[in-house]
């Protein structure tokens, strides 16, 4: 797979230290199955437009504007230069100001990620000693961005030969998990039950591998296209006998489902770590 062309370009700071880099995305939805809607009557693609709510006649891009909405009906216009005069030097300057330690910031936080490169040989020995300095000390930084239009909280992860960095959630995009957790029984679980947990998951422990997440449905769906792209007329396929499930009662017996599930082997074995 060739490498795309960077998302952003700017500059990596650290103190008196900079040095030029590029981000581009860590993650592509490229390969995925994309859908078009088409009219069936007449198979012409059809276009999605902006109207206006009141008239329905469609709204010319240059009448197209952004507003915040201050009360029902009643909203406050945003020009360009409203926009423009609130970019910080976060639009084209990463500079760390803040570090801490490498597994103190919850992964609900994480958003996206991006691999950070330096743009030029001028740089790489700058970019290489951050990196190196932050791997050895097993911190990340924390740091401000502009991406998309919003300045977003990001943090900076040594990764490899390069850097990883990652868009953080705002605080109060993340809910607060003990909203949740309070109607969660705390009491300790049965220690025989435990122990048959425990061999549960040490049977089943193996090496992480990227096909641990595939997509079947894409698969599948690829499968569906071709078989539509054929001139041939094929039998459809016949539906796979369901087996019989038993009805079972609302009361699980945890402990006879635990001794069962240790009688039966794994259908491969695993590696262990």
């Amino acid at each position: 797979m060739l490498a795309v062309r960077p998302y952003w370009k700017g500059y990596l700071k650290l103190s008196l230290v900079t040095c030029a880099v590029s981000l581009s995305p860590a993650t592509t939805q490229g390969e995925k199955v994309r859908f078009h809607t088409l009219n069936r009557k007449t198979g012409e693609r059809i276009h999605t437009q902006y109207v206006d709510a009141v008239s329905g006649n469609p709204v010319d891009e240059d009448d197209q504007a952004k507003a915040y909405e201050k009360g029902e009906d009643d909203y406050v216009i945003l020009e360009e230069e409203d926009l423009d005069s609130v970019q910080l030097e976060s639009a084209r300057t990463i500079s760390i100001d803040e570090f801490v330690d490498t597994d103190s910031i919850e992964w609900v936080y994480y958003d996206s990620p991006y691999f950070v490169v330096p743009a030029d040989e001028v740089g790489e020995e700058a970019f290489i000693v951050i990196r190196e300095a932050m791997a050895q000390s097993d911190v990340v930084g924390i740091s401000r961005l502009v991406l998309g239009g919003r300045e977003r909280a990001v943090m900076l992860q040594p990764w490899d030969k390069g850097i990883i960095l990652w868009t953080l959630r705002f605080g109060d995009e993340v809910r607060d998990e003990d909203e949740y957790w309070k109607s969660v029984n705390a009491d300790k679980p049965d220690a025989k039950m435990l122990s048959m947990v425990e061999k549960l998951i040490e049977e089943r422990t193996t090496t992480w591998s990227a096909s641990m997440v595939k997509d079947p449905v894409q698969d599948r769906l690829l499968e569906i296209i071709k078989t539509k792209q054929s001139t041939r007329r094929k039998a459809k396929p016949k539906k796979q006998d369901q087996e019989t499930v038993e009805p079972q009662s609302n009361v699980i017996d945890l402990m006879a489902a635990l001794k069962k599930s240790l009688e039966a082997k794994p259908e491969t074995a695993k590696k262990k770590r």
